[in-house]
């Protein structure tokens, strides 16, 4: 189930791309004044907009004292991708699942503005390092600010300590030292006014809990497609290392246009519907045995779950996710997985899936 909790991540995982890195080029502990940054790096969330001048005026200094920072990061490095530590997939995973659980805590209005932001940044992505424009910049610091500012110190504060658990201490001054330390010291200055303001807006309670649909086709269909492909699920080796590999002969850039295909997909979802669906995940993750396998039950609902939310989103978006994806997934990389797993699970799970999509593209709007 790692791999399936990821997908309602996407947007979020991108939003991290650009923020997280001025956590990890801090020299030695954080402390406990930093947690807003893993927040940041998790969550993507909301804030009240009384607070939205001062949280953007404050990523504007902010900016000021970060973007030489930020075109010095080789944005386009693989080193991204690979775990902040030594490989423990589990451990890992109760990281992301602290992440979903700050993201489920959200204003769902705020999520899709902060996806937008990240969308427009990745529009004016320019040099051979992957920078966004100023401008951009402080529009996404901005948006992530609010974001942190909606959430409740203490989700905020178990994200970090969970990203805390599973990095490595050397990792802050190796990446430190891939840019001008100067100029990473101004960055995390700047980054300390910028997270006492927002820490000043935080806000004490989380938002309601979603509601899930009931007695629908979709859900239906999902428990039809779970009995089909939960021996599928079982046969694949979730706590493997290839999910972290990158696609082979694609550079960052090609892969960034079908995340932003994502994002633009996120931010079109329906509000209560995606934090259902977070709020699913993070129920499967608690019922994940040895081998990262969920129940059956909980299997069903995320399923459920990433339905409602497909058929919240316009066909021509899904879509554009579908055709960027298969620009940049090799046909290897499709036979290699299937040769891991047995082959009658797998078409098995194949044949449940066509017809789950189409109870989906029926009700999608």
């Amino acid at each position: 189930m790692v791999r399936s909790t990821r997908k309602v991540l996407l947007v979020a995982a991108a939003a991290a791309a650009l923020c997280s890195v001025k956590m990890t080029f801090v020299p030695g502990p954080l402390g406990r004044s930093a947690p807003v940054a893993a927040g940041a790096a998790a969550g993507v969330m909301m804030a009240p907009a009384a607070f939205a001048d001062q949280i953007g005026d404050a990523a504007k200094k902010l900016g000021d004292a970060s973007y030489d920072f930020a075109k010095e990061v080789d944005w386009n490095n693989g080193l991204f991708l690979q775990a902040p530590g030594s490989f423990q997939p589990l451990k890992a995973l109760k990281a992301i699942d602290k992440m979903i659980e700050m993201g489920a805590a959200a204003d769902p209005e705020l999520l899709k503005k902060a996806a937008d932001a990240h969308h427009k940044a990745i529009g004016s992505i320019s040099g051979p390092n992957g920078v966004t424009s100023r401008a951009d910049w402080d529009g996404v610091n901005a948006a992530l600010g609010r974001v942190v500012a909606s959430v409740p110190k203490q989700k905020v504060m178990d994200v970090y300590d969970a990203v805390t658990d599973i990095t490595d201490p050397k990792v802050p001054a190796y990446m430190k030292s891939l840019v001008n330390g100067a100029d990473a010291e101004k960055a995390y200055q700047g980054f300390l006014e910028f997270k006492d303001v927002v820490a000043a807006n935080q806000v004490a309670t989380a938002s309601t809990a979603a509601t899930v649909p009931t007695g629908d086709k979709i859900g239906t269909a999902a428990k039809a497609l779970s009995d089909a492909s939960y021996p599928f699920i079982k046969d694949i080796d979730w706590l493997s290392d290839i999910y972290l590999k990158p696609l082979p002969g694609k550079t960052a850039p090609e892969t960034l246009k079908a995340i932003d295909k994502m994002i633009v997909m996120g931010s079109k979802m329906d509000g209560n519907l995606l934090k259902a669906a977070a709020e699913a995940h993070h129920k499967a993750i608690g019922s994940i045995d040895a081998k990262g396998v969920t129940s059956p039950e909980d299997y069903e609902a995320v399923n459920a779950a990433l339905g409602r939310i497909v058929a919240s989103v316009p066909k021509q978006t899904v879509m554009d996710v579908y055709n960027s994806m298969a620009k940049i997934v090799d046909p290897s990389v499709t036979n290699n997985m299937f040769s891991t797993v047995n082959p009658l699970d797998a078409l098995s799970a194949a044949k449940g899936f066509y017809t789950f999509k189409d109870v989906v593209e029926a009700a999608q709007r």
